[in-house]
């Protein structure tokens, strides 16, 4: 019997919205390519995997709040004063180093994370009621300690722009020079540590059961408040590992530029077939999602579209994601004979 390769790679088959969206990327692939056979190059493969580095990490992330049965709209926020702090400290401490300011934006997206969980858990408020507050609180108290000044290329530590133009591979064509970003490693780091934590660890079984029903985790004897700090720490943590990258890929520090981009982080998330009422989400899927997203807003150039029908696009990705998933959830609960009350 022939092995299928998603059981190969992940140990598991493929769900059906994995196939649905591989079926979409596949189809929307060949249809740039047939128009455009210069989308069909290495060059276009790097500068995607280049400015979807950042954004699959934040993904992650918020795969995890999804999943524990949360919603997490403070993660650009937490990314860019994570990342502004640890600038602003790199100039005040003369240190010009970027693993330093890697360590301190970590420190820093984890400890507001912590403060989300904490928040979370004391007030029992719904988890997007609270990072709706704390984004705005978080961002307001970075403005008012540290300002909001822009930094150019010029102004900027020095490490971090070296860091932002490293490649691991460097290419020399007729059409330019261009590389392989080195955010790539990190990016499979940061996936395969996740997939290890949901998968592998008893930690990673709790966060699954906090987010199908919290109320039965707690009968089981999961700790949900301990379970939670993790999940928003993580997810900080991520945040402020982006925070750097960010910085660095823009070769500009910009205290306001990455705020706004939560809700499309979000859907993409979704799209991947992480269930926003908590307890289903894969890795995959949060990869194929952020592909879509990605393909959709590098490649609509080769069609010759404009930049606005990439809101179209997705926007029609998204309510048919949704449409699917949810008209399979209703198959399956009148199969299982589950029926709403409301």
């Amino acid at each position: 019997m022939k092995t299928s390769p998603f059981r190969v790679i992940f140990n598991r088959p493929s769900t059906a919205m994995e196939k649905y969206l591989l079926t979409i990327i596949l189809a929307y692939i060949v249809i740039v390519a047939l128009k455009n056979p210069l989308f069909f190059s290495l060059e276009t493969l790097f500068d995607m995997l280049r400015s979807g580095s950042g954004v699959m990490i934040l993904a992650v992330g918020v795969l995890l709040v999804l999943i524990s049965g949360g919603i997490d709209v403070s993660f650009t926020a937490i990314a860019v004063v994570s990342g502004y702090t640890s600038v602003q400290l790199m100039m005040a401490l003369g240190i010009d180093n970027v693993l330093f300011a890697f360590m301190v934006s970590i420190a820093v997206g984890c400890l507001l994370g912590a403060v989300n969980a904490l928040l979370i858990s004391r007030f029992k408020l719904p988890t997007l009621i609270v990072t709706l507050g704390t984004a705005s609180a978080y961002h307001g108290l970075m403005a008012t300690v540290l300002g909001t000044k822009s930094y150019p290329t010029g102004a900027m530590p020095q490490s971090m722009v070296e860091f932002g133009s490293a490649n691991l591979v460097v290419i020399n064509s007729e059409t330019g020079r261009y590389g392989l970003t080195v955010f790539l490693p990190i990016v499979i780091f940061v996936l395969g540590l996740t997939w290890f934590i949901l998968y592998r660890t008893m930690l990673g079984r709790q966060i699954f059961a906090v987010g199908s029903n919290e109320e039965s985790a707690s009968r089981l004897g999961i700790n949900i408040t301990r379970t939670k700090l993790f999940v928003y720490s993580y997810s900080g943590a991520l945040s402020g590992l982006m925070g750097i990258i960010y910085f660095s890929e823009l070769k500009y520090v910009n205290p306001v530029s990455l705020v706004g981009s939560e809700l499309m982080i979000i859907a993409a998330v979704v799209i991947g077939g992480a269930k926003l009422t908590g307890g289903e989400g894969t890795i995959l899927g949060t990869i194929l999602g952020i592909v879509v997203v990605q393909l959709f807003q590098s490649t609509l150039v080769f069609l010759g579209l404009g930049s606005s029908w990439n809101d179209l696009f997705f926007g029609a990705v998204l309510l048919m994601s949704l449409g699917v998933m949810y008209y399979r959830q209703r198959i399956q609960d009148r199969k299982s004979l589950v029926f709403a009350t409301s």
